[in-house]
């Protein structure tokens, strides 16, 4: 919940429970649901409400502008000067100000570090919430309503489901750290040459007028689980989804072509699905809050928009980097004639590329698109 400085009155907001509205007057306003919200969220927090926004702000030794800048870039709503907040809250402004008043974090960073976890978390927890916790806490025939059921469920998920976050960020965190280290030099680490991939669902708009709301939920689930589970088994790491569309990165042009190509492949076997198409881009690429930004992004993402469906088409860099890497040829008619003499090892290549048709492409100029293919084996 985020403070307003201003001293206004609270403006309604569902991270307060409105209970929280007349905590200091003695009234007796609580409804059944406010009680059982506010005994949620003492549950969850592991501590009562105890200060004001102010209180909270002195309490952590940090001005009230700078507190109420690390709650707004958390996420949460105003809530005035109402008694909301608790000791967890004060330790978090402590520990984010301490690492500024200790020249670790810069203001701006500290801030941008608040940001990024509340819109991560943020979409985490709801999650959790809508589709996690809605299927367990069914009403059975003890006759318990479901928010009755909820606190109980929440108690006992709630150590192991904080144990599992923790394990998984840090696994997260020492991938992310081993990938950065292994930049070439300083200036890699922040601006990278990547692979970056998006994968579209051809004809979703139609299909938005033509499917009820759970079907068409169900559809972009099972497309973003499938797209989720390929990119990660195959070493790409998925940045984000659109619904109908999935942006993903590679380090290596090789690992990118081969999630691209799967990413075809599976939803053509599935009947479910429509036709996919994918368009891939390689170079510098700015890296920002867990997204990516940079002409090499923009550049996929017009190449998915003109591709064909299901197919993969690639920009000239990235054709160049599967050449020098040896993942394909860097001519299809000097590799065909080099397997006809069979003077000497061939090699194995594992991708076939064909150039396709210059054409402007807004915002780019001329871009020479390139269909990305498998080489089949040879004989």
């Amino acid at each position: 919940m985020t403070l307003d400085d201003s001293g206004a009155a609270p403006r309604e907001a569902e991270a307060v429970p409105r209970a929280a509205d007349t905590a200091d007057d003695g009234s007796d306003g609580e409804s059944g649901d406010d009680t059982i919200a506010l005994r949620l969220e003492q549950l969850i927090l592991g501590s009562e409400r105890r200060y004001t926004p102010f209180q909270a702000a002195r309490s952590a030794g940090v001005s009230m502008d700078l507190a109420s800048r690390f709650w707004r870039a958390m996420g949460f709503a105003d809530i005035g000067q109402v008694k909301a907040l608790t000791e967890a809250d004060v330790l978090a402004l402590r520990r984010l100000s301490g690492l500024v008043e200790a020249g670790l974090l810069s203001e701006a960073m500290a801030v941008q570090v608040a940001r990024s976890t509340g819109q991560t978390t943020a979409r985490l927890a709801d999650w959790q919430i809508d589709s996690f916790l809605e299927g367990l806490t069914e009403p059975q025939d003890s006759g318990l309503t479901r928010t009755e059921i909820t606190y109980p469920l929440v108690e006992l998920l709630l150590p192991e489901l904080e144990e599992f976050l923790v394990y998984v960020w840090r696994r997260q965190l020492a991938a992310a750290t081993g990938r950065v280290v292994q930049a070439q030099d300083d200036a890699e680490m922040v601006d990278r040459r990547l692979a970056v991939g998006f994968a579209d669902l051809v004809g979703f708009t139609r299909l938005t007028r033509r499917l009820e709301e759970e079907e068409l939920g169900e559809l972009v689930e099972a497309f973003e689980t499938t797209a989720a589970d390929l990119v990660a088994a195959h070493g790409g790491r998925l940045i984000k989804t659109l619904g109908d569309e999935v942006l993903y990165a590679a380090d290596d042009a090789g690992t990118a072509a081969e999630i691209g190509l799967r990413l075809i492949e599976t939803m053509a076997n599935d009947e479910t699905m429509p036709e996919l198409r994918v368009g891939i881009a390689f170079g510098t690429v700015t890296t920002r809050m867990g997204d990516v930004f940079g002409t090499t992004v923009n550049l996929a993402s017009r190449l998915t928009s003109i591709a064909p469906k299901d197919t993969v088409l690639v920009d000239e860099a990235f054709a160049e980097e599967l050449s020098r890497t040896g993942e394909a040829p860097v001519s299809e008619a000097e590799a065909a004639a080099a397997e006809k003499e069979g003077d000497g090892p061939v090699p194995a290549y594992r991708f076939a590329l064909q150039p396709m048709w210059q054409r402007p492409v807004r915002g780019l100029g001329v871009v020479e698109p390139w269909l990305l293919t498998r080489r089949p084996p040879r004989p």
